[in-house]
């Protein structure tokens, strides 16, 4: 019986063999002491005896046999040899009585290489074994700016507190991100419960995972394992069993998909150009939409879910009226809904959750901090379409939209500076978050076309310990651009662009609008007339609705007391805009520490204008720092603000 097993491990270790040699790849174990030539080795570190994921066994650590194994670890050599008798042999031990003397392993870089005990590997991983108890020492290679190098000591920070050898993560912060949804603070030593629990439920994640053709996928298991905690949550995820977890990764198939494939992002910037994706493909959306593929509006019943209320937030009071439009746009054949104050995450699950029993089959949430809420409806809930406001989030279950605002502020600061009998102009921007960085520098842009010697002297209203208004107000500014919209419950004119002239007299310029109204009314005719023929998206790329001035849902609205030349001139760049014959963002553009962000002759990409995280050269001021920012500030920032802060540990997040 054992012969027998023997060649069947001989055929899959010469089928490696030859598969790899066609590759062109090392058919051979890897040796460890080849791979350390050319590495520096700063520690090294005995762990003891411990159980180590076979799959993470990949090599030898001295040359000595490894011509007699596969790259997989299977065998090469003849079954009449004396190699295969004894691994035969310890075959025969397995079925029997089992492997239970430690081998003798080196771990580097997060991989094993064996210094005894090649054939018990061999054995192990012919009969499908999970792990294999070893005696480790830890080689600790020298610190660089290597990704895997980086990414290495993430995982010796984790192991410092879950002695957990099994994650490996592809991406930087992947670690600290898992951390943040086991509800642990960085640092904090795990107890041995906490530590057999979650071995216990990665491993059955981990089984499921490759069972369910997790190997195809271009991730790392762990890669799919933090997608998959955050999206059902940790208290949920550790008490799965294996059945529920195959369901689950069929939820949850085409964000991991889009996940392998870099979350790609399709920013669609026209309502018509729904059919193109960023490659140009006629790869289409309306598959996404299904079961709206033939539906009328009266069909449809939409929610609205927001984190505040419209007297307290003019944010939702833009989106209050965007839904009082709709049903006036559709004469009210179409029936919409409103849920308010769902600031966290229990009251957006449970805003969800009456939106469903009400019978809604549409809902939009206006805030991107419900994103994560938003995708696990959607995969709960596939005959309800859920749209969320946020941009650059990536996510194939739910499609998201925003608005270019920052073509409304290169028109302000145009006017700002047209108008100013000074090179000093004031702007106040709310949280340093994907769109606002945009905006500020558009203003920037803005004024400089107008004024090359205009500063734009920047303050943020989310800070601890500091007042916007006052700091400008030390400066002598007079030109403001400050809140895009009203709130009812307080209302003041410092709005929009104003100029604030003695004894506190404010006179308003002009202010950015959102025509949210017509950006939903947009939005479900899409969803309504979509062409049948369209191909799937889902998995692909994230859909995001990021439309502008020429789609008429951004738009500024001027003072009548305009200069003529001044309205002029604002009036032809606004058309210009809408157009496309003129960009914000094109040609030479300096940062502020110097370096070109744009070349002359080019303009920046959608992609570069929403992960913008510098300021340009004529802005006074600078992005905060973490610490500064209020509460309610810092909350948004840890969901949209990561390309922004990509230099601050997730700790500080």
């Amino acid at each position: 019986m054992a012969l027998y097993d023997y060649v069947g491990a001989l055929r899959k270790g010469r089928r490696q063999y030859q598969s790899s040699v066609s590759k062109g790849e090392y058919p051979y174990l890897p040796v460890l002491d080849d791979i350390l030539s050319y590495s520096d080795i700063v520690s090294e570190v005995n762990l003891g005896i411990m159980d180590i994921p076979l799959e993470k066994v990949i090599g030898t650590k001295t040359e000595g046999r490894t011509n007699a194994f596969a790259n997989n670890f299977m065998p090469l050599l003849s079954e009449k040899s004396e190699f295969g008798a004894k691994w035969a042999y310890l075959y025969d031990h397995q079925i029997q009585e089992g492997i239970h003397d430690p081998i003798v392993v080196y771990e580097f870089m997060n991989q094993y290489y064996v210094q005894e005990g090649n054939k018990r590997v061999s054995v192990l991983k012919y009969v499908d074994a999970f792990s294999i108890a070893s005696s480790v020492t830890r080689l600790i290679p020298k610190r660089t700016d290597d990704l895997n190098n980086k990414l290495y000591y993430e995982f010796l920070d984790f192991y410092q507190v879950s002695f957990n050898c099994d994650i490996w993560f592809s991406k930087e912060g992947s670690y600290e991100k898992l951390i943040k949804v086991l509800n642990k603070t960085p640092g904090e030593p795990w107890s041995e419960e906490d530590r057999v629990i979650f071995k216990s439920a990665y491993d059955r994640f981990s089984k499921s995972f490759h069972s369910f053709g997790g190997d195809d996928y271009d991730m790392t298991c762990s890669d799919a394992f933090l997608i998959y905690v955050e999206l059902f949550g940790y208290s949920v995820v550790k008490d799965r069993v294996d059945k529920q977890i195959k369901k689950d990764l069929i939820k949850i198939k085409d964000e991991l998909l889009l996940a392998s494939r870099g979350n790609k992002i399709a920013l669609v910037e026209q309502p018509e150009d729904v059919e193109e994706t960023s490659e140009n493909k006629p790869l289409k959306l309306i598959n996404w939409l299904i079961p709206f593929q033939f539906v009328e509006p009266q069909m449809l019943k939409i929610a609205f879910i927001h984190a505040k209320t419209e007297e307290t937030s003019s944010w939702t009071y833009g989106h209050e009226l965007g839904r009082m439009y709709l049903e006036e746009a559709f004469d009210d054949t179409i029936e919409t809904v409103a849920y308010f104050n769902a600031d966290s995450e229990d009251k957006t699950a449970k805003a969800f959750e009456q939106a469903i029993e009400a019978g809604c089959n549409m809902i939009f949430t206006t805030s991107s901090q419900m994103i994560n809420q938003s995708v696990k409806t959607a995969l709960d809930h596939p005959e309800v379409k859920v749209f969320n406001c946020s941009v650059n989030m990536s996510y194939s279950s739910v499609c998201t939209y925003y608005g270019r605002m920052y073509e409304s502020k290169f028109l302000m600061g145009a006017l700002a500076a047209s108008m100013s009998r000074d090179d000093k102009l004031g702007y106040i921007a709310e949280y340093p978050i994907y769109g606002t960085i945009a905006n500020i520098n558009a203003f920037a842009l803005g004024a400089k076309m107008i004024n090359p010697y205009a500063k734009v002297h920047l303050e943020w209203s989310k800070l601890k310990n500091r007042d916007a208004h006052l700091e400008l107000e030390k400066e002598g500014i007079t030109f403001i651009s400050g809140d895009d919209m009203i709130t009812p419950q307080t209302p003041t004119r410092e709005y929009g662009l104003y100029e604030k002239k003695s004894e506190g007299r404010l006179k308003n310029l002009a202010t950015p609008i959102w025509h949210w109204g017509k950006f939903y009314e947009k939005i479900i005719n899409i969803t309504c007339h979509g062409a049948a023929e369209r191909k799937e998206m889902r998995g692909k790329e994230a859909v995001n609705y990021w439309w502008g001035m020429s789609a008429d849902v951004i738009d500024v609205i001027c003072s009548q007391n305009l200069p003529n030349g001044t309205n002029r001139l604002i009036t032809f760049l606004k058309h210009s805009i809408r157009a496309g014959s003129f960009q914000p963002f094109v040609g030479t553009i300096f940062s502020q520490d110097g370096t070109i962000q744009c070349e002359e002759g080019h303009s920046l990409t959608p992609e570069e204008i929403t992960t913008m995280n510098w300021l340009t050269e004529n802005v006074v001021g600078q992005i905060p720092t973490f610490e500064e920012l209020t509460n309610e500030a810092k909350s948004l920032v840890r969901l949209q603000g990561r390309a922004i802060y990509e230099n601050i540990k997730m700790e500080e997040l």
